[in-house]
């Protein structure tokens, strides 16, 4: 696997992401896949690089950016979890593969992992037709319900309240309240306050951001539109008794999405600990989806 720096711009902003090819010229142009990172999550993360390895050795161009005001990326403010930006720095990323000439323009997928990584991925294909294939990998399908599974109801009603009120004084005084992105935007898991899964990118991930985010991710719904991915084709991976990004959301996707479509449920395992468990078998799902929806020559042919 080869490896390249690359700079792009999405809406005027300077975003840097990662190129990952295979190895000599075979097959080349390459399919192409596009990652946006998952939520809290960076470009350099490791596991993100295991499944690019695979991906490269299967015969696909790898792109994974930091989304605008994350890592090196420029943007209009830092650290923000802006789901409607981040949906559109993929698709100026889709954009940027069309323009390499070894990658094949008509043949780019998405892939997203980690909450909204996996939301985004499904969000994109549904809106640009460009994608040609989706791997959705313990994705959110609704934030509201995501952020409300994470809170007993009394806590929910009272974050509801907070959050209206940020939006007052956000109109009344230009800026509202700071909080801390691990526990009052997403709320932490016994497990992710052990793990160490993202420990090479987590001194870089902010630890406050706005309240405003949440008021955000209140309207994501990528499961309003993941019906439209078809004809084309989206994997859905996702873990039994998830507590981070709960099963049931991966569940509804799949029920709404039109054909082709799969759903991979894992099982006696937990949200971080799924690569040490799984990735061997979740790598071999990931590659043989792409091969089936994306490794065509001129003929495509679509059946059950």
């Amino acid at each position: 696997m080869q490896t390249e720096d690359v700079t792009f711009y999405s809406e005027g902003y300077k975003v840097h992401g990662t190129v990952y090819l295979p190895d000599g010229d075979q097959g080349k142009p390459w399919p192409g896949i596009v990652q946006g990172p998952g939520f809290l999550g960076l470009k350099d993360a490791k596991h993100y690089i295991m499944m690019f390895e695979r991906l490269c050795e299967a015969g696909y161009a790898c792109l994974c950016f930091d989304y605008r005001g994350w890592g090196q990326s420029e943007g209009p403010q830092k650290g923000w979890v802006m789901p409607t930006w981040q949906a559109e720095d993929i698709r100026n990323a889709i954009t940027y593969m069309e323009t390499r000439d070894d990658v094949d323009s008509d043949r780019i997928a998405t892939y997203g992992s980690g909450g909204t990584g996996g939301g985004n991925a499904v969000l994109v294909g549904g809106t640009d037709e460009r994608v040609k294939a989706v791997v959705c990998y313990l994705g959110v399908c609704n934030g509201r319900d995501w952020l409300h599974s994470m809170r007993r109801e009394y806590e929910w009603i009272d974050y509801l309240k907070r959050i209206e009120e940020d939006r007052r004084q956000r109109v009344l005084n230009g800026s509202g309240e700071l909080v801390a992105a691990r526990e009052e935007i997403m709320v932490q898991t016994p497990e992710r306050k052990t793990t160490n899964i993202k420990k090479e990118v987590a001194s870089k991930i902010p630890n406050q951001m706005p309240l405003q985010c949440a008021d955000a991710i209140l309207d994501y719904a990528p499961e309003d539109v993941v019906h439209k991915i078809s004809p084309r084709g989206v994997l859905f991976v996702a873990v039994e008794y998830d507590a981070t990004t709960p099963e049931e959301h991966s569940v509804r996707m799949y029920e709404k999405a039109g054909e082709p479509k799969k759903l991979v449920m894992l099982k006696k395992t937990t949200h971080y600990g799924v690569y040490n468990d799984y990735f061997d078998q979740i790598a071999g799902e990931v590659v043989d989806w792409y091969n089936r929806h994306l490794k065509y020559d001129r003929i495509g042919i679509t059946e059950p």
